[in-house]
């Protein structure tokens, strides 16, 4: 977790933060008292603020993607904690056969080598048979036709 933590997180945190260091100090500030001093806003005339489209885009694009890298954050350790994916997972999907519009035969892999066909439907789950693994084992060569 200090690895990750070192090599993900702090490089994204530094990024924004030196994304953040482009800002003006003052320019939030200054933006609001220029447009409240302004005597167009006094006699109702439309006033039109000071400010960078540029500035304006940075400050809404930062934030999103520090949230979009907070949710990788979140799903990369979710994965590695609950071991959702890869070889070490629990149960692995061999096939899935549709059989209607949402009914599927569904061959599963356990990590003991042992091997199932289950039925998925709209409302249930069915298991149909436990396969022989070598009925399921992939072939490396080429299918003959």
């Amino acid at each position: 977790m200090i690895h990750f933590l070192r090599n993900q997180i702090a490089p994204t945190f530094t990024a924004a933060w030196l994304a953040m260091s482009w800002f003006p100090a003052g320019a939030a500030t200054q933006t609001a008292t220029s447009v409240d001093s302004n005597p167009a806003a006094a006699t109702g005339t439309p006033a039109v603020a000071s400010g960078s489209f540029i500035w304006d885009l940075i400050a809404v694009v930062v934030p999103l993607l520090l949230v979009i890298a907070g949710l990788f954050a979140v799903l990369f350790f979710a994965r590695r904690r609950y071991k959702l994916t890869g070889r070490d997972a629990a149960l692995s999907i061999v096939q899935v056969l549709p059989v209607g519009p949402r009914e599927r035969v569904v061959v599963v892999r356990t990590r003991a080598d042992r091997v199932f066909a289950i039925g998925v439907g709209a409302q249930s789950l069915n298991l149909i048979a436990e396969l022989d693994a070598a009925d399921v084992a992939v072939d490396a060569g080429k299918p003959e036709i």
